[in-house]
């Protein structure tokens, strides 16, 4: 049976029409030319989900293997097999389950009916996590469906986000429900706990930022907040005021009036995301353009000014929000700055203790003369490169600090007897585990944010950069740290 997004059987191809049309021919070769890329795509997916199921099938008699992993200069972690690890897609990441079984549990069994309603998604992922429940308990009956016929059936579990994840999900809980004591059925399924935009989250905690951190669930609430829609209704409430205005005197009143209905956390969500990595306003631009063409706006020079609109104000509104966040960046800008422009690359250390060192330099030619050709090569210089060492230091170092939790947390796991996965903020253990991991990881991330980690930055540039001078540190917030101890939807 074709399971579409599995499958990808190829387009067929247009037929040439018989014309000699000039303008049909064209517009008929355009078209194969399309074609024909979509396929070439399609080929590459089938083959890469082919090397994946091949992989599972050879490792599935194994009674359980381990995934060694590399980590790269900030310290990140990655798992050294290519093909079939809990990094890739969701298709990965449905056929992988810890080797050991472990039972659920009264707490075990609540937490697989949140994990299938937060893999579902849709917007059930946003809800209290009773909301969540309530959600896996009115759909039991497309669970056991799902569990039971999962191509004959009603074929529930593929309206989930993560399908084939929550089509596992569905198979454990329907034989943990089914089963005379559920409680004690064992399960094997991976739970995941995943940060708030947590790149924001590492800012707000660096800064004591009180705003920043309630608007990424560093704070307890009934319901998890979404910083993507808080942004979005900021973005909205200037565009109202802005549309009030006279389009002689202020022109942008006209696009607030174009775009107030297009407004929604989806335009402004991969501005916010990547507002840690530094975006510039043409990148935002670039961002929210995309989205305004995929909802159907043609006019081109329409879309580009009230991009250029939308941009201005989106990042006007995280200012707002993450002021902290904005200091801090900056200030990690201004010293990057000042100690690539001596030629220096930008070093730090972790507080686990990692040196980093940021590898951007500029890249000189080689010429090989052979009796043939001349063959040109690449090779770094001495010289580093300023702009990129500034651009890329607070991602950088944000990234120094997640991986530093995430080892910390890792550490503390297998020190408890939990077994432990993790990609990066999203943390993965047995469902009956969850609780657990769900307090070791909030009093690492306060452990983490107690030590003076921009004093001791700053501290380190200066003994070893003493010729130059660095700006002040920026001013702290009152942010208590402990309040993350007690908010459940820090990670959830």
């Amino acid at each position: 049976m074709r399971v579409s997004f599995l499958t990808f059987l190829n387009v067929p191809l247009p037929e040439k029409p018989e014309t000699e049309d000039e303008a049909l021919l064209k517009k008929w070769k355009w078209k194969l030319r399309g074609v024909k890329k979509e396929n070439r795509e399609r080929h590459a997916q089938r083959c890469d989900i082919e090397l994946k199921l091949a992989v599972a099938r050879k490792m599935r008699e194994e009674e359980g293997f381990y995934y060694p992993h590399n980590i790269d200069f900030r310290g990140r972690a990655y798992p050294m097999h290519p093909y079939l690890n809990h990094l890739g897609s969701d298709l990965c990441r449905g056929i992988l389950e810890f080797a050991e079984g472990r039972p659920l549990g009264k707490s075990g069994l609540r937490w697989l009916k949140i994990h299938l309603a937060n893999l579902f998604a849709c917007g059930v992922d946003k809800l209290s996590h009773e909301g969540r429940i309530a959600f896996t308990e009115n759909h039991l009956d497309d669970i056991f469906d799902s569990a039971d016929k999962p191509l004959e059936g009603k074929r529930w579990w593929l309206h989930a986000e993560d399908p084939f994840q929550c089509l596992a999900v569905c198979i454990n809980l329907t034989e943990a429900l089914r089963s005379s004591s559920p409680e004690t059925c064992l399960s094997h399924i991976p739970i995941h706990q995943d940060g708030s935009c947590n790149g924001l989250q590492h800012y707000a905690a660096l800064g004591r930022d009180k705003l920043g951190a309630a608007a990424v669930n560093l704070v307890a609430g009934e319901k998890p907040t979404d910083v993507y829609s808080g942004i979005a209704a900021r973005v909205l409430d200037i565009m109202r005021r802005d549309a009030q205005e006279d389009p002689e005197v202020f022109p942008d009143a006209l696009r607030a009036r174009i775009l107030i209905s297009q407004v929604d956390r989806k335009l402004v969500k991969q501005t916010v995301m990547t507002s840690v990595y530094g975006v510039t306003y043409i990148g935002a631009r670039d961002q929210i353009k995309r989205r305004l063409k995929e909802r159907g706006l043609t006019d081109n020079s329409e879309i580009f000014s009230c991009s250029c609109y939308a941009a201005k104000v989106t990042l006007t509104a995280l200012g707002e929000m993450f002021e902290a966040a904005r200091s801090i960046m900056k200030w990690l800008g201004e010293c990057a700055k000042i100690i690539a422009s001596e030629n220096e690359p930008v070093r730090w250390t972790t507080p686990l203790g990692l040196p980093v060192v940021q590898p951007y330099r500029k890249l000189g030619k080689h010429v090989i003369k052979t009796s043939l050709q001349f063959l040109t090569l690449q090779k770094e210089t001495d010289t580093v490169m300023v702009k990129r060492q500034r651009t890329a230091f607070p991602p950088n170092f944000v990234h120094s600090l997640d991986s530093s939790h995430m080892m910390m947390t890792a550490v503390a796991c297998k020190g408890a007897g939990l077994n432990f996965a993790g990609v990066h903020d999203s943390y993965w253990t047995h469902a009956c585990d969850v609780d657990e991991m769900n307090r070791i990881l909030r009093e690492k991330f306060v452990e983490l944010y107690e030590t003076p980690i921009l004093e001791n930055l700053l501290e380190s540039f200066e003994k070893s950069l003493p010729t130059l001078s660095f700006p002040p540190l920026p001013d702290r917030g009152d942010f208590e740290l402990r309040e993350v101890l007690e908010s459940p939807y820090f990670f959830n």
